[in-house]
């Protein structure tokens, strides 16, 4: 049995009727509007703000698209890499020949960019209705290349990302790194600047304290619950050997709340 895109828009809960899929080809000009193209160097901007200038022209583009838009690049006649998901949050300039429309990048089929590719049935079509491009096959998912770990000074990650790196395969180097370390660390809350330090000792590896924050947010800690952890940002102040005593952690622990006044001024109880 062949898979198409219809499963794999299904699994990342995009209804076909709800998308349209865009193969963009690297041209000088855009063929339509006259605009510069994009190449082989385009940036991921350059490549936004292409897609979101399209024609006035119901023939050539459809007067109310729908609000996920996958953007593919060409790989030859018969093939399109996804470049990224899309989401339309609208139309918000005319000028009588172009519109162009507020598009957001979504985390929609994230872990499939530059790795799913699809059969491309009609080589001169560019843009395809969800429902038609669903019954396109799969040609290929590759391997998506490792993300080196950044080492411990250097560890700073949003909430999203903290999910990234609890699920995703690429982030397997970074899983390993925090479960081999016991220690400290710091959650920022970036919408008013209040700190929370806590810590992984015992049994508990920091990637295991780490996963309970990516999993609801607050990891039990009363301090946090109630508060909105996509504003959070997660760092490590000191990590330590597994068979560090119990009480050397506990100490690290309360000099950084003094340090940093986390306990007047901060999101730490105690």
């Amino acid at each position: 049995m062949t898979l198409t895109l219809d499963a794999i828009l299904r699994s990342a809960g995009i209804a076909p009727a709800d998308a349209q899929v865009i193969r963009h080809a690297f041209v000088r000009e855009h063929e339509d509007t006259g605009l510069p193209g994009i190449h082989a160097d385009s940036t991921d901007a350059e490549i936004l703000r292409y897609t979101s200038q399209q024609s006035m022209k119901p023939k050539i583009f459809p007067a109310n698209p729908p609000r996920i838009w996958i953007v593919c690049i060409r790989e030859g006649g018969d093939r399109a890499r996804l470049w990224s998901a899309l989401e339309n949050r609208g139309e918000v300039s005319n000028d009588g020949a172009l519109r162009t429309f507020d598009l957001v990048v979504s985390d929609l089929l994230a872990d499939l960019r530059n790795r799913l590719v699809i059969g491309w049935k009609s080589p001169r079509t560019w843009r395809l209705n969800g429902p038609t491009a669903a019954n396109y096959p799969v040609m290929e998912i590759a391997d998506a290349q490792p993300i080196p770990f950044p080492g411990f000074d250097r560890l700073v990650l949003d909430h999203a990302q903290l999910q990234a790196v609890m699920r995703d395969h690429r982030y397997a180097a970074w899983r390993t790194a925090l479960s081999s370390v016991v220690g400290v660390y710091l959650i920022t809350d970036m919408l008013d600047g209040r700190q929370y330090v806590g810590k992984a000792d015992g049994v508990e590896s920091i990637r295991q304290r780490w996963g309970a924050y990516a999993a609801n947010g607050h990891g039990g800690n009363v301090e946090l619950r109630g508060l909105d952890p996509t504003t959070f940002r997660y760092s490590t102040l000191r990590v330590f050997d597994p068979a560090t005593p119990t009480r050397v952690i506990d100490e690290t622990e309360s000099h950084f709340k003094f340090a940093l006044g986390t306990r007047k001024g901060g999101l730490n109880r105690n």
